[in-house]
């Protein structure tokens, strides 16, 4: 059996206190940004620290609504920008280490992890890694408390029309992992949006201070 040296011991112990700190420190900023985030109809998805020596940087991830469709526009991501900088510039209990701060939406790739995901990519193409069983495509059709019901599609041979299974109901307890399709039909509206100022998998901004 291998054994550690003392010093493999206290780097691991050290890297492990580092990574509480940052996460206790990102835990605090969420909680100082979030009034900023509610005040643009935005959804704080997540706040992240990464250390490289003297400089932070500060990545924050906003979201649209439940109830909203589309995607968060660059002109969005903008406004709040300035108004996040502002807020971490006044606050009393920050260390004066200079930063930059990070603002990005999700892309149509994040993994549907929570309900609101799901919600908010009714009517999308999907695939679902069941706990037990096999892969399921299908479109999403509805949202419950405790899961989501699809319409299948099955394979076929190529060249052929996509045939469409029974309803399928999955309780969220048996879904492993689902993430969104892109599918063809759609790229025009992609590309629409990437016209507004949004990109269809992912839009940000950068602030240093």
């Amino acid at each position: 059996m291998a054994v550690r040296s003392g010093n493999e011991n206290h780097a691991s112990t050290r890297k492990s206190a580092v990574e509480a700190e940052l996460q206790a420190a990102a835990q605090r900023l969420r909680t100082r940004l979030l009034p900023v985030v509610e005040q643009h109809n935005l959804y704080l998805e997540d706040v992240d620290i990464k250390i490289a020596g003297s400089h932070r940087t500060v990545h924050v991830v906003v979201d649209l609504p439940e109830d909203a469709s589309g995607s968060v526009g660059l002109d969005v991501i903008s406004a709040i920008s300035t108004d996040l900088s502002e807020a971490m510039d006044s606050d009393p209990d920050d260390d004066d280490r200079p930063y930059s701060l990070e603002i990005s939406s999700p892309g149509v790739s994040r993994p549907l992890t929570e309900p609101r995901h799901w919600r908010r990519n009714i009517g999308r193409m999907v695939e679902v890694k069941p706990v037990t069983g096999d892969v399921v495509v299908g479109r999403l059709q509805e949202v419950t408390a405790t899961g989501i019901r699809l319409i299948p599609q099955l394979p076929v041979k190529k060249g052929m029309k996509p045939k469409q299974g029974d309803p399928l109901a999955l309780e969220f307890s048996r879904i492993r992992k689902g993430t969104v399709q892109v599918e063809f039909a759609h790229l025009e509206d992609e590309h629409t949006e990437d016209i507004d100022g949004a990109d269809p998998d992912n839009s940000g901004a950068v602030h240093h201070a």
